[in-house]
């Protein structure tokens, strides 16, 4: 008999398997396949989003915005197995627009307050693994402070492969680095990541890719 984790990577599986016929459709302009891709992807595009702006409410509305802009220019997506790293991507470009913007209006002096929601009240959805050791309040507290020793890029790797789970293709594709470019980042980064003392019992075998690791 199947373990609950084994059926749901099995529907998982199944699921995206569907994406690229889902895209063709949506792609004709039916707007049932393309709900059906938001109910796919809404859950981990709001996670991204929510891990960069700590704010429930601009994770909400910038989501939205996110598939808004997917469905717009979904007919310029070449290739339909793409799109998942395809709509990490506008996601990414609309948090690097949502920073730009509050940037520019702390500059003139205009805030707006936002209600800051802790990383550990949000569910995953996900199956366990990484995702489960990041959303704990100690570890993303040490995470938050390390990860500003990162590069951008470094920063940008780590999370989507640790927080949002992408694997390196999809991240390559994302980012349209070469795969070894996303490798040589993200091992600075866990080279980083593991000369943190307060961060080093986190590791034990946690990682994926740590035997990867080039000597």
């Amino acid at each position: 008999m199947n373990t609950t984790e084994d059926l749901e990577l099995s529907v998982a599986s199944t699921q995206a398997a569907q994406v690229p016929e889902l895209v063709e459709q949506a792609r004709g302009g039916d707007r049932d396949a393309f709900e059906r891709l938001m109910a796919l992807h809404q859950d981990e595009i709001f996670r991204l989003v929510f891990f960069r702006t700590r704010s429930r409410f601009d994770a909400e509305d910038l989501t939205q915005d996110i598939f808004m802009a997917a469905f717009k220019y979904l007919p310029q997506l070449k290739d339909s197995d793409r799109f998942r790293p395809w709509l990490y991507k506008i996601a990414l470009n609309r948090v690097h627009d949502f920073h730009r913007k509050n940037k520019f209006l702390a500059f003139l002096g205009i805030t707006e307050h936002r209600e800051q929601t802790d990383v550990a009240d949000v569910e995953t959805h996900r199956n366990p693994g990484a995702l489960d050791i990041v959303i704990r309040k100690e570890f993303w507290s040490h995470v938050g402070q390390l990860s500003k020793r990162f590069s951008r890029m470094e920063r940008e790797v780590f999370f989507l492969r640790f927080v949002d789970d992408l694997n390196l293709r999809e991240i390559a594709l994302t980012l349209k680095r070469s795969e070894s470019a996303i490798k040589t980042h993200l091992y600075r980064a866990i080279a980083k990541f593991k000369q943190d003392s307060a961060l080093s019992d986190f590791l034990q075998g946690e990682w994926p890719g740590e035997k990867d690791e080039p000597s």
